[in-house]
């Protein structure tokens, strides 16, 4: 009869720590910070790879704010991780010395406008986290010239990056259509944007929205026309060393939190009338409820701080690149899954 008394009360215990779920599981294998983020916590300052300057994405206001969507992921990474938008130590970075710089350990992200391609992934020692926006390379030129679609280009002399995706995807595409064009070819984006301002090249080639920032920028922008032809895709996404989960865990649901709270109507300005939800999962995003933060060697609020540092991944296109912006793109692609876009985050659970 004992043992049977016995056996009850371990049954019903074992009941009870099963219904307490999610939780008790997660306490129990919350982590310890790993390589990177231990570094991170230790000089209380994340270590940010940018652009040398890329309007809409990364770009030094007037004040020597970086300003841009590359820039507002990083906000949203020194939040989660240090609970301060502002401790970032930006290190803006060419294209060729980019992947260089992360494979050393000079930076602890790289959120540049980075194509997220095979051979990188696999030969670099690098990991791509989640795609931040999708883009594609295009054309822009003078509209005097009088090209109205990119198979009208032979014999020009087209600007292009060294190193970069859009110098490949260029010679692929001319091969492809049997378009002779003389490359211009330059180690930064801004020689390459000055040398096209300046008439060395008649086109200048690479990410259309890229394209559409710098259009924006200039004097008289009616001058120019970017042409409807997109000849490649161009997944941007942050990355991180190989051999560090942790840290890439951390920046990959950094950003799907952002997409969520875009999913939940969560924005920085209504974050905290959120707080009394009984929404399950508002309270996990939020981290009144699990250890979701705990799991990756973060705080609880992990989400709620990314959040309050620079919005939702909506409110950091808008104010980017967005028709609220100079720049004035679509979402389109970069919308929501439930708008007809391509950006869905798994659930937080």
């Amino acid at each position: 009869m004992k043992r049977v008394l016995v056996t009850a009360v371990l049954a019903a215990c074992l009941g009870v720590s099963w219904s307490l779920g999610w939780s008790s599981a997660a306490s129990a294998q919350a982590q310890a910070p790993g390589p990177t983020l231990a570094a991170v916590l230790q000089r209380d300052i994340l270590v940010c790879g940018t652009s040398t300057g890329a309007a809409g994405f990364s770009l030094p206001d007037s004040r020597g704010e970086y300003r841009g969507i590359d820039s507002d992921l990083c906000r949203a990474v020194a939040g989660a991780v240090l609970g301060d938008r502002t401790k970032i130590r930006w290190v803006p970075l060419t294209t060729q010395a980019r992947l260089p710089a992360l494979q050393s350990g000079q930076i602890d992200v790289l959120i540049r406008t980075v194509t997220w391609t095979q051979g990188r992934d696999t030969a670099n020692g690098l990991n791509f986290t989640a795609i931040s926006f999708f883009d594609g390379q295009g054309f822009m030129l003078r509209k005097s010239l009088n090209v109205t679609k990119a198979t009208e280009l032979e014999g020009a002399s087209i600007c292009v990056v060294a190193g970069s995706t859009n110098e490949l995807n260029l010679s692929d595409w001319a091969r492809t259509n049997n378009i002779h064009y003389n490359p211009v070819v330059f180690e930064q984006n801004d020689e390459a944007r000055r040398s096209y301002f300046n008439g060395r090249c008649d086109a200048y080639s690479t990410d259309a929205s890229q394209l559409a920032g710098l259009r924006a920028s200039f004097p008289h922008p009616e001058e120019h026309v970017i042409l409807p032809d997109i000849i490649s895709k161009e997944p941007h996404a942050p990355v991180v060393r190989h051999g560090d989960d942790q840290w890439f865990d951390i920046i990959r649901w950094t950003f799907f939190a952002l997409i969520t709270a875009e999913e939940l109507g969560i924005t920085s300005a209504n974050i905290d009338s959120h707080l009394n939800s009984q929404n399950p999962e508002i309270r996990r995003l939020l981290g009144l409820s699990g250890d979701h933060g705990p799991l990756m060697g973060l705080d609880r609020r992990w989400a709620y701080n990314a959040i309050k540092a620079a919005g939702n991944y909506g409110e950091i296109f808008e104010r980017n690149l967005g028709r609220g912006s100079p720049i004035g793109l679509p979402r389109g692609l970069n919308d929501l899954w439930t708008r007809g876009g391509l950006m869905y985050a798994p659930p937080i659970r």
